[in-house]
């Protein structure tokens, strides 16, 4: 069973949330850190990572020994990555999807496609946490075909947490897809709740069961929670806003492992987050709300 942790803003507390998650999880877990242009979960959980290999996109190469500047791959490509103005081809590959198109439309077969490398995936251990995360290239534009490849290393036993980018664009689609449960993670503030309404529209719009954790509950107002109220939203967990978190946090520490009586909080957040996945075991559950 696979849980996404969102948030429709970043500095909400989100990959706090997924790490002391996986600490708090009885049995195996594992955590993918999904956030590829910023992932930081291994700050906190200190993994040893045993293995790392590169990933890639195919982009068109043209040969112009066969190219006749019939102009298909250009008129094909929805993203001009390939154009063509009477000559050879120009290929901008930072601008490719690698959906192999133009090689398709090609009628003399002078395009194949090369694989050019946009990240790197690693993967290690921490105890009986698998964890695996993708790290992309420094100036890449595009993340989701690096998610997706991340998402292939999911296993199929216990439980898989996805730490997901901030936000409701491609990169956070990409990595909710096939997920059982999204625990959104908010803020008691303005802000906090206005991106929490987009990231409730977009969780709805994919028709996943989701609920939401409230972080720093005692910093702001209750305007997150008259939210959730109206729109019967459950809430699966509120951690108090302390000093003491912020101070673990600021050591690369988790709130778990630094003081007690979170990791009796997170135990419980643990044990809901286990009933839900239960309940989606048995029987599929519509977007909470719906």
């Amino acid at each position: 069973m696979t849980v996404a942790i969102a948030s429709g803003k970043g500095g909400t507390g989100k990959t706090t949330m997924a790490v002391n998650l996986a600490l708090s999880l009885q049995g195996p877990v594992q955590l993918l850190d999904c956030d590829v242009e910023e992932p930081n979960c291994a700050i906190f959980l200190k993994p040893r990572i045993d293995a790392s290999e590169s990933v890639g996109i195919a982009v068109p190469h043209v040969d112009e020994t066969f190219c006749d500047a019939c102009g298909e791959c250009g008129r094909f490509c929805r993203y001009h990555a390939i154009v063509s103005l009477k000559t050879t081809p120009l290929v901008f590959p930072e601008l490719c999807h690698g959906c192999g198109g133009c090689a398709l439309v090609c009628p003399t077969g002078a395009i194949h496609e090369e694989l050019r490398s946009i990240g790197v995936i690693e993967q290690g251990v921490r105890g009986s946490i698998l964890f695996t995360q993708g790290r992309l290239n420094v100036g890449e534009a595009m993340p989701v075909p690096l998610i997706r490849a991340l998402k292939k290393k999911k296993r199929t036993d216990g439980i898989v947490l996805l730490d997901s980018p901030p936000g409701t664009s491609c990169p956070v689609i990409a990595t909710l897809r096939g997920s059982d449960l999204v625990v959104l993670v908010t803020e008691p503030t303005p802000f906090g709740l206005n991106d929490l309404d987009l990231a409730v529209q977009t969780v709805r719009t994919l028709g996943m069961p989701f609920g939401v954790v409230i972080n720093r509950s005692e910093s702001g107002d209750d305007g997150v929670l008259r939210y959730c109220t109206k729109e019967s939203i459950p809430i699966l967990l509120e951690v108090p806003d302390e000093r003491r978190v912020a101070e673990a946090y600021s050591r690369g520490e988790t709130a778990v492992e630094a003081l007690p009586h979170m990791r009796e909080l997170f135990g419980i957040f643990a044990a809901r987050i286990t009933a839900e996945l239960e309940a989606c075991r048995r029987t599929p559950l519509p977007a909470a709300g719906r």
